[in-house]
């Protein structure tokens, strides 16, 4: 079996923090735990569209923070912050503190990882040809102020029968 170190790990601490800031004791971690994913999921599920890149959970003993960080604070905002309410109103029935909903903005979604492989990702379901996606992200990547990137997809590509890996870098 192959020695790989999980990379959210290995960068703990140097250039990432933990995704969610909380202590609890032992009868309330599994609670807050479960309570985290499905505020993850709920997020991902009905915040379509607007280029969620991360969810940050911080907890205190009553409150809970939860921070949105995505491409398109507008979409998830919505009409006169409507949408905002209805998504706060959900996560407060999921989770049992009070819930604070903040939205901050990622300033070059190009250069953020998750958002462009996302985009790779719905230019594919549009039947976008896959070397065409990979170098038109790559090169606005660049072009925005990325050091350097690279692009791994895998599967059937172009309707191939033979599943396989094409990378760029």
């Amino acid at each position: 079996m192959g020695q790989k170190v999980n990379p959210v790990g290995l960068r703990l601490g140097i250039n990432r923090g933990w995704d969610s800031v909380w202590y609890a004791k032992k009868k309330d971690f599994g609670n807050n735990l479960i309570e985290d994913y499905k505020i993850r999921q709920f997020i991902k599920k009905n915040v379509i569209n607007s280029g969620v890149s991360k969810v940050m959970i911080e907890r205190t003993s009553k409150k809970c923070f939860v921070t949105i960080y995505t491409s398109r604070p507008g979409f998830v905002i919505g009409k006169k912050g409507s949408d905002i309410e209805k998504i706060k109103g959900r996560i407060s029935s999921i989770t049992s503190n009070e819930v604070v909903l903040n939205i901050k903005e990622v300033k070059k979604p190009e250069t953020n990882s998750y958002l462009v492989a996302e985009n790779i990702a719905q230019q594919l379901v549009k039947r976008i040809s896959y070397r065409r996606a990979m170098k038109r992200a790559m090169q606005s990547a660049l072009r925005l102020g990325a050091k350097g990137i690279r692009v791994c997809l895998a599967g059937r590509l172009a309707g191939n029968e033979i599943a396989r890996t094409e990378w760029a870098r």
